[in-house]
């Protein structure tokens, strides 16, 4: 959390003290204590307030352990014509909403701005929310290094290693942590949330693994639903490895995407065709597979995986297209790596000390807890063998970068299921065209799964659409957050 710099006048956000007993008195059983709270909020510069909410570690054990959960908002511009709160959440899993409100909170629209509270918080287990930390700089450096497109078994038990290894240290420095720090957990986080910042009903915007946080939370309370926006939906209904399979397909889409941008421009240096450029990009990651990459910044090599990586953080944005033209140019003339291995570390946060935020660990730790996962190495060979016929450029590592779920030390046994939240007002689900991480097809199956699903396309690039500037997407956002009136299911904005 941000240094607390001085104490926040209060809010009608704060909710009175009669409202607030009037949510412990609605709360489920044993919970009171935490639906009751009321956040004690500081200023943490720039207008932000911050505070800490508890939750319970194990909501069957509500009296024992609790966990900090750190938010932040940015109060309402209009305080006589406010509505509420809006929470949101910027995905991952592990991704700091505190950090998204303090970067994006004023690029929400102006009506929005006006009438809510722009709320974020930290994910249990998240950057300031009790962190699940498992590596040091120098381990995850050699996990991301690591070749996570094996060629033969020599590779494939070298990857088995590390990502046994990186399992380990998670069970020996948060084993106690490990089994609670799911979606179903986090969902119920919301709901307290929802309570200590003085709503009836939460009114929600979840971007990527936003949506799934958020369809969890709307499955398990559908009557406390006000308004939910679902950015870049990941589908609840798919298995550990076809989700990863069908994101692999995803990146292959936006690599396309690129491709004809680049060829459209007339001076692209990687071929005539999208055909020439996509094969291009694949002789490059060949070579690379066998020479590393030199670059500039330290002793680090640009291996394949971490030049796929790198390729992968610039498609989830189109403004970064023009950056990986040129890291690609310099890394396939010049056998300099430099750009690309600096996308790799945006993408990972990997600061320039060598350190990392908490946001792979937290990734990992979510993701092996929230789905069965394949039992062993030759099953997971098999399903990387899979996603490289239908993605050959993204398949083996995207599944591979899962393998340490394998070796996990907190498991479920609870299969994947549809959602459908019913009894829920309307929850308008935007889906990207060619969203790089979270296909479209996902998009319509989570707004079809959903007994009050809305389906608001964007016909365009990039990972999510709302905050991307498109006039059409961000009006009727707004309106509907604002109106709880949501578009016409069907609706195509471009």
């Amino acid at each position: 959390m941000a240094i607390v710099l001085a104490l926040a006048t209060a809010t009608g956000c704060d909710g009175g003290d009669d409202k607030n007993t009037t949510q412990a008195a609605s709360a489920p059983a044993g919970l009171g204590q935490f639906y009751g709270q009321k956040p004690s909020w500081k200023g943490c510069g720039n207008g932000f307030q911050c505070a800490t909410v508890q939750v319970p570690l194990d909501y069957t054990k509500p009296s024992g352990e609790k966990v900090g959960i750190s938010v932040i908002r940015l109060p309402a511009e209009d305080k006589n014509d406010r509505i509420g709160s809006l929470l949101t959440n910027p995905g991952g899993p592990g991704g700091s909403g505190v950090d998204f409100v303090r970067q994006a909170a004023r690029s929400f629209g102006n009506d929005l701005r006006r009438r809510f509270d722009i709320v974020g918080f930290d994910p249990r287990g998240v950057a300031a929310s009790d962190p699940v930390r498992c590596n040091t700089g120098p381990q995850l450096d050699e996990f991301f290094a690591t070749d996570a497109s094996p060629d033969d078994p020599n590779e494939t038990n070298t990857l088995g290693t590390e990502s046994k290894a990186f399992a380990q240290r998670c069970k020996a420095k948060a084993d106690s942590e490990l089994p609670y720090v799911g979606t179903v957990n986090a969902a119920r986080d919301m709901d307290v949330l929802r309570a200590a910042l003085g709503d009836q009903k939460l009114t929600y915007y979840g971007a990527s693994y936003g949506t799934y946080l958020g369809a969890f939370y709307a499955e398990q309370f559908p009557k406390n639903i006000r308004a939910f926006v679902l950015d870049g939906a990941v589908d609840p209904k798919l298995s550990s490895t076809d989700l990863l399979i069908e994101q692999a397909k995803g990146f292959e889409t936006a690599l396309r995407a690129f491709a004809d941008d680049c060829v459209k421009s007339g001076s692209c240096p990687f071929g005539a065709t999208s055909d020439e450029v996509v094969s291009k990009v694949s002789s490059f990651l060949n070579a690379t597979d066998k020479k590393p990459l030199s670059n500039t910044r330290d002793s680090r090599k640009v291996t394949e995986s971490l030049a796929v990586m790198g390729i992968a953080r610039a498609l989830y944005v189109k403004e970064y297209w023009p950056v990986l033209r040129q890291a690609l140019t310099q890394a396939m003339q010049k056998n300099d790596g430099t750009l690309l291995l600096a996308l790799a570390d945006e993408m990972v946060e990997r600061k320039p000390d060598g350190t990392y935020s908490n946001q792979t660990d937290a990734n990992m730790a979510v993701n092996c807890v929230d789905k069965p996962n394949p039992p062993d190495l030759a099953a997971y060979g098999k399903a990387a063998e899979q996603a490289k016929k239908v993605a050959p450029r993204f398949g083996p590592f995207v599944v591979w970068g899962g393998l340490p779920c394998v070796y996990w030390p907190a498991q479920t046994k609870q299969a994947p299921k549809p959602i459908t939240a019913k009894g829920a007002a309307p929850i308008v689900v935007i889906g990207t065209i060619r969203d790089p991480a979270t296909p479209y097809k996902w998009a319509q199956s989570l707004a079809g799964q959903l007994s009050s699903g809305v389906l608001l396309t964007y016909d365009g690039d990039g990972h999510t659409a709302y905050l991307q500037g498109n006039p059409c997407i961000t009006k009727a956002t707004d309106n509907y957050l604002i109106t709880t009136d949501p578009p016409k299911s069907g609706t195509t904005c471009r």
